[in-house]
């Protein structure tokens, strides 16, 4: 599915990425976590393309991606929600879900995305930028789902989020993996990452340090304190 190979990334002249390499298989969901300023999300934009690796190899089903343009990566087939949503506030949830689509999507594949989002279908003639926040974390996956990708990326999808909604952005997040679409998933809220995914990155001064199976990780208190300063 997805492998990144010791893959090395700069802003400018500021070295960020020290050697990145981690693996997602199908259906898995993976979690990369770290302190604040790690370089998470530098690693996300480089699978992307929207960050270009300076050395390494980011492979997806046999595709090289850091060999072709960053605009055609999402075709193909990686879905990716950055931090901040990035929705377009003045249009309709509907024009939302449509933006980028070479023509309108088809009745079915818009109906199956309101029914795992019920509260976008109450909402499609709403302005993006009405929504609330988890409202619009839900837009911008469905956003995502709507291309049926067969890897979704999401950068800390639950930050800023009523844990009400926390609580339905994880069930939807988990139902979506369970359709067989690979997750890889950056989040500061621990306890989200425990429970959605299989295995577990964690990333310390832009290189990955540990990686453990979820459960494994769970008992391990020392490691997470380490790299994460929680205990769980």
């Amino acid at each position: 599915m997805l492998e990144l190979s010791n893959v090395q990334a700069h802003y400018g002249k500021v070295h960020v990425l020290h050697g990145c390499s981690l693996k997602v298989n199908d259906g898995e969901a993976i979690g990369l976590l770290g302190r604040n300023g790690v370089g998470k999300t530098t690693a996300l934009k480089t699978i992307m393309g929207l960050v270009p690796a300076t050395a390494g190899n980011i492979a997806f089903n046999g595709t090289h991606l850091n060999k072709i343009p960053a605009h055609k990566i999402a075709g193909e087939g990686i879905g990716y929600v950055p931090q901040g949503r990035g929705i377009f506030p003045s249009l309709s949830v509907k024009e939302n879900l449509e933006i980028g689509l070479a023509k309108a999507p088809e009745a079915e594949t818009l109906e199956h995305v309101f029914a795992r989002f019920p509260r976008l279908k109450e909402r499609a003639g709403q302005s993006g930028g009405t929504l609330s926040g988890g409202e619009q974390q839900m837009l911008a996956i469905a956003r995502c789902l709507i291309l049926k990708p067969k890897l979704l990326i999401l950068d800390e999808p639950t930050e800023g989020i009523m844990p009400i909604l926390v609580q339905d952005i994880r069930k939807e997040i988990a139902a979506v993996n369970k359709t067989g679409v690979s997750i890889l998933l950056v989040e500061q809220n621990i306890k989200t990452a425990l429970k959605l995914c299989s295995r577990i990155y964690l990333m310390e001064k832009g290189a990955i340090v540990h990686e453990a199976a979820t459960d494994e990780l769970q008992e391990d208190k020392e490691t997470l304190y380490r790299y994460l300063g929680v205990s769980v």
